[in-house]
């Protein structure tokens, strides 16, 4: 193609084809073998098939004005595709430019001339040869046919499609295009979700590229194969994407988020995203980020509670609510069987304490005044002098024992056992037999005994035939006792 401009001062006329026939070809500078016109700036790419490299021969009629590191006309190769990949050389003047051999697929040439000292120019052939690179590969199988075609508002492009829809299996290498055309006045913004190349910066193997208005090499606006993916904004309403894997590199993946867009001033029915783009109004909060900015993202929480309530299915609605039921159904009967359930009774428990077991350990001994009466008239003076003379003898003798007792005598030293205190009881009443006092008064079959018991147990108060017991707790109290039975 030739695109001429008729404006003086303006950039020299555009020119150069984009080539990759299989068999080679040739390409020569304008009105090649006769001069060429001034103020031209043409540029051709020449593109191999995968695995493949370029050789370009030039023919020996070439002339082109000569010029210290050729600053003016001049011919300039570069290893690439892009006018920034890597040069090879720049030649000119009228020795012919030696055989030049790619790296890789691509060969970008520029042709320039200035506007004085026109030449013949010239003319050269290129073909294809193996890639040394891919040499135990092989020559590469013929690559399937895979195309998508895209458009709307906005969509997502991924690799995954490639499997999905059948174009190519896993283990085949692949050469797939997808074609978007956004509506009309508008313009595409893409955006990577996902990226990933198995065989990062090997961009013969794998690469993913972008193109702005066609699928040619001239058009190309980026192309990734490192191991990071910038979003791109396109100047066109026609955008193409492009992915080369070989067999070896089927595991690189990508997912990108294409988005239709206006200029401003927007419309009625678009949304502003304050990065001169007016998208349409059904893409805020539709949970992906179509603006460069998240500004179609923000205060979107109360819109996503009820569109989450909108989303509800009658068949999710139904499963919701018997579970629901359910879970009331067995809270109720639980409620139910506890109240059904017998409670625990808590009773006291009463200690089963005999204080006649524990009164020998805790309890002092008490002593008890034992009176055996007959069943004759009142005594008379003599008795009862005699029977006081005789209380007061034993109460001597039960203080002596009380005390031989309580201070660790002999006698108590084998801790109050009933055996032992019925010895000890024994031993005192010999001791302090009454001596025989004249009586006053005859006695008339009546005697008055006082017996000093212990009180550890009641055995000892069963053996004496008593008809009354009476319990005197202390010495003080058996005195005052006695004084009253004195007085009757």
């Amino acid at each position: 193609t030739e695109k001429q401009t008729t404006a003086e001062g303006q950039k020299p006329v555009q020119c150069g084809t984009w080539t990759k026939y299989a068999e080679g070809g040739i390409f020569t500078s304008p009105n090649y073998p006769n001069k060429y016109p001034p103020d031209r700036e043409c540029v051709y790419i020449i593109e191999a098939a995968p695995r493949q490299c370029i050789e370009l021969h030039f023919d020996e009629k070439y002339s082109i004005e000569p010029s210290w590191e050729c600053k003016f006309d001049h011919i300039e190769v570069r290893d690439g595709p892009f006018g920034f990949s890597p040069i090879i050389g720049r030649f000119c003047g009228q020795q012919n430019p030696p055989m030049i051999k790619s790296s890789g697929r691509f060969l970008w040439i520029k042709f320039f001339a200035d506007g004085e000292l026109e030449s013949m120019g010239f003319s050269a052939r290129y073909n294809f040869t193996p890639d040394p690179d891919f040499k135990d590969l092989g020559v590469l199988k013929p690559l399937p046919v895979c195309e998508f075609e895209m458009g709307g508002p906005e969509g997502i492009v991924e690799s995954i499609q490639i499997v999905k829809e059948g174009k190519a299996s896993e283990t085949e290498a692949v050469d797939c295009k997808w074609y978007i055309r956004a509506p009309p006045r508008s313009k595409i913004y893409l955006r990577f979700l996902d990226y990933e190349m198995q065989n990062s910066n090997e961009c013969k193997r794998n690469f993913v590229a972008v193109y702005d208005g066609s699928s040619s090499v001239e058009d190309l606006k980026a192309k990734f194969c490192s191991t990071v993916a910038n979003d791109v904004m396109l100047r066109t309403g026609l955008g193409v994407i492009r992915m080369w894997a070989d067999e070896g590199s089927r595991s690189s993946r990508f997912q990108m988020l294409f988005t239709s867009f206006q200029e401003p001033p927007c419309e009625a029915n678009t949304f502003f995203c304050h990065s001169n783009m007016c998208i349409n109004n059904t893409l805020v909060c539709n949970g992906l980020q179509n603006c460069v900015y998240p500004w179609d993202e923000n205060h979107c929480k109360e819109k996503r509670k009820a569109n989450l309530l909108d989303q509800l299915t009658n068949t999710s609605g139904t499963i919701i609510g018997v579970t629901s039921c359910i879970v009331i159904i067995l809270i109720v009967i639980s409620v139910i069987v506890q109240i059904k359930q017998p409670r625990k009774k808590f009773v006291q428990r009463k200690t089963d304490f005999d204080q006649t077991v524990f009164q020998e350990v805790f309890e002092p001994p008490h002593y008890e005044l034992c009176t055996l009466r007959g069943t004759g008239p009142t005594a008379d003076l003599a008795d009862v002098a005699d029977d006081f003379e005789n209380y007061h003898k034993l109460r001597r003798s039960s203080s002596k024992c009380i005390h031989d007792h309580h201070c660790g005598s002999q006698v108590s030293s084998i801790k109050g056992s009933r055996s032992n205190l019925s010895t000890r009881d024994a031993s005192v009443l010999t001791e302090i037999q009454p001596q025989p006092v004249k009586p006053l008064i005859q006695p008339m079959n009546r005697r008055n005994i006082l017996v000093m018991k212990h009180s550890y147990s009641q055995d000892a108060a069963d053996a004496c035939e008593i008809d009354e017991i009476e319990e005197v707790p202390t010495t003080s109290h058996r005195l005052s006792r006695h004084d009253k039975a004195v007085q009757r």
